[in-house]
């Protein structure tokens, strides 16, 4: 399996070359383009599905696209918003990683959300986190370009929490308000997260909370009334 990254950081297209007998899966709706060879199964059991239930959206199915390579091709995947992408070699580790920047992994690789961080991490209904390990080929996205910080052993970094994207396993975290009430109102920030380190910390440069907070007044009001 080949990859290359085209467009990025502002419209992130991965292109992933397969040989014949591969595959790679990815979520629902992330395929953008396949070539003939290729085939695409949709499914809700086995392998990288075990437990990938989105208990907090109300039970719905995490449905996850195998694409398997019959002859040599190539498949085309982007996140719905604009963004970075991030090709990733695990090799036995362990990553957390947004529910919402991960993007697909080769089949090696194993994603569980039946852990007891899962839940805990964003304030918000439907975000939570993934436990992605194993060996393999992980692709993660983002809403911006995606920076990269190294946090040495007892370094700590503060994130605004919808910036967040991916974090090795040996860097630990605790999610706080800014400073008191005051702040959690009025700064704009709300929930953030200090992380410690040792290990990688990846991290969106732009918020899809902040995006929605500007866009939402500047949208056309109905006008209920007659004429």
């Amino acid at each position: 399996m080949n990859y290359e990254i085209l467009y990025g950081p502002s419209y992130s297209l991965a292109r992933v070359r397969l040989e014949a007998g591969e595959q790679i899966q990815a979520e629902s709706g992330a395929m953008v383009s396949m070539s003939s060879g290729v085939e695409m199964q949709t499914s809700v059991k086995g392998g990288l599905l075990s437990g990938l239930k989105r208990s907090v959206l109300g039970g719905e199915s995490f449905f996850i696209n195998t694409f398997q390579a019959t002859a040599a091709g190539e498949v085309t995947f982007a996140p719905p918003l604009p963004g970075d992408i991030r090709g990733m070699e695990l090799t036995g580790e362990t990553m957390f990683v947004q529910s919402t920047s991960y993007l697909a992994s080769s089949t090696g690789v194993t994603v569980d959300t039946k852990w007891s961080g899962s839940k805990g991490f964003f304030a918000k209904e439907g975000l939570f986190l993934l436990r992605v390990g194993g060996r393999g080929q992980l692709f993660i996205s983002s809403y911006g370009a995606i920076h990269e910080v190294q946090l040495a052993s007892g370094q700590t970094y503060t994130l605004d929490n919808g910036h967040m994207v991916a974090f090795d396993e040996s860097v630990s975290y605790q999610v706080h308000r800014v400073g008191g009430m005051k702040s959690t109102l009025f700064s704009g920030e709300g929930l953030v997260c200090t992380f410690t380190g040792p290990g990688r910390l990846l991290m969106q440069t732009r918020s899809e909370d902040s995006f929605l907070a500007w866009l939402i007044p500047h949208l056309p009001k109905n006008n209920s009334s007659s004429k």
